[in-house]
C-alpha cells in the first residue's frame, strides 16, 4: 500500500502502519463500504491517518498489555482493531448496537486472524451487571456526558476511560463535570496530538477513582434524554 509519509508525525507509529494487515484492513473496509455505511473517509492517506494513525497513537499514552479492554460503538473497528494489529497482548470486547457492523467486524477479524476479541451486539449500559474492564475506549460515539454514564459503571476502579475527541472539546468537558462527579471519575489527562500539519485531535482520559452508585447506568433512552 502506498500512502504519504508525514515526517512531522511519529515515525515509529507510521512504520507500524506499513504492514500487510493494515493493507488488508484498508482494502476490505473500502470493499464493504460499498455495501454498508462504514466510513465517509475513503482516500488512502485519509484512512491511514484519520482512522489508523488516530487509533494507534494511544499506545504513546497508555499501555494496554494484559488489560481487559472495551470498545464502545467501534463501528468499522476504530480504534480497537488497529490497536490490536500492533499489540495483540490484551483482551478486547467490542459492543455495538448495529448487527450488520458486528457482522462486518466478525468477518474482518477472521480475515486479519486476530485473537482474543469478543463481539457483542447490544448496548454498553447493558453490560454493567455482568462485566467490568480495565480500559474503555470510545471514538466518535456521543457527547462526553453521555459516554461517561455508559462507560464508568463498567470500568474497574483505577481503570481509565479514553474519549477520542476533536480539538474543540472544551465545551463538552465543561458540560460533563456533573457526570464525572456523580459517577466516580476524575480528569486524568488531556492529550493533544497531530494527524497532519493542520489537524489536531485529543484524548480525554478519565480515571475512575471511586465506585459508581448502583443506580447508574440508567436506561439509554433516559441517558440520552436527560444527560447528567
Amino acid at each position: 500500500m502506498s500512502f504519504e509519509i508525514r515526517d512531522k508525525l511519529d515515525k515509529n507509529l507510521i512504520r507500524l502502519l506499513n504492514t500487510k494487515n493494515f493493507e488488508l484492513y484498508y482494502d476490505y473496509l473500502l470493499e464493504q463500504n460499498k455495501l454498508m455505511n462504514l466510513t465517509t473517509i475513503t482516500e488512502t492517506n485519509e484512512v491511514y491517518y484519520k482512522h489508523f494513525y488516530d487509533s494507534i497513537y494511544l499506545t504513546k499514552v497508555l499501555d494496554l498489555s494484559k488489560k481487559n479492554v472495551l470498545d464502545i460503538g467501534a463501528g468499522a473497528g476504530f480504534p480497537s482493531i488497529p490497536l490490536k494489529l500492533i499489540n495483540s497482548d490484551f483482551n478486547l470486547t467490542i459492543v455495538d448496537g448495529l448487527k450488520k457492523r458486528i457482522d462486518f467486524l466478525s468477518r474482518l477479524i477472521n480475515k486479519l486472524n486476530i485473537k482474543n476479541i469478543k463481539l457483542i451486539h447490544g448496548r454498553a449500559e447493558e453490560l454493567a451487571k455482568t462485566k467490568s474492564f480495565d480500559i474503555i475506549l470510545a471514538r466518535a460515539v456521543s457527547k462526553l456526558n453521555i459516554l461517561l454514564e455508559l462507560a464508568l459503571p463498567v470500568l474497574n476502579t483505577n481503570g481509565y476511560f479514553v474519549a477520542y475527541k476533536s480539538i474543540n472539546y472544551q465545551a463538552e468537558l465543561n458540560e460533563a463535570k456533573k457526570a464525572l462527579c456523580l459517577l466516580g471519575g476524575e480528569l486524568s489527562e488531556i492529550v493533544e496530538y497531530n494527524i497532519d500539519d493542520k489537524l489536531k485531535h485529543v484524548y480525554i482520559i478519565i480515571k475512575k477513582v471511586k465506585t459508581t452508585p448502583k443506580k447508574y447506568p440508567r436506561k439509554f433512552a433516559k441517558i440520552k434524554k436527560s444527560p447528567l
